[in-house]
């Protein structure tokens, strides 16, 4: 019976890892240019400005209106009007640890589930599917976890 099982768990474990591999590593997001989706921006948060030279400025939100924002950087204050801005991007947490771990967790249980299938009771070493298995799908999973892009830069308002 184990025979059976065998290249069915192999084919299982074989589309599982093609799937995850093969999932975007980030969902695309749609960002509006609404000037007023800066409303979500609170005091002392960490953003990128790109204005319509290209060229970007990071620092601090300090407050923004109908025709301008308000950043402070480490040399002072800057303010772009809106005309010439055509990204705002916010800083966000990194998830990578987090990732890691659920990675692992998920690694290990299809290790275990492989390794419970391909088992053969009566062996030299019974147990050696799970043993195995086991170990290495969770080291594949934390590795997977750990590569998923995590935090970063996310747009908040962009032009075109």
């Amino acid at each position: 019976m184990s025979d059976v099982k065998s290249p069915i768990c192999h084919k299982l474990f074989l589309l599982i890892f093609v799937l995850t591999m093969a999932l975007p590593l980030r969902a695309a997001e749609r960002v509006e240019a609404r000037w007023e989706s800066l409303n979500q921006l609170t005091s002392g948060q960490r953003i990128r400005v790109v204005l319509s030279a290209k060229k970007s400025y990071e620092g601090e939100f300090q407050s923004m209106n109908d025709q301008s924002i308000l950043i402070r950087e480490a040399t002072g204050d800057e303010t772009f009007s809106r005309a010439s801005v055509l990204r705002v991007s916010s800083k966000v947490q990194s998830h990578r640890t987090r990732n890691t771990l659920i990675g692992a967790a998920v690694g290990a249980a299809a290790g275990l589930g492989i390794g419970a299938a391909t088992d053969k009771p009566g062996s030299f070493f019974p147990n050696g599917g799970k043993e195995i298995l086991t170990p290495i799908g969770a080291i594949v999973g934390a590795l997977v976890g750990f590569v998923i892009p995590s935090g970063g830069w996310h747009d908040i308002y962009r032009l075109g």
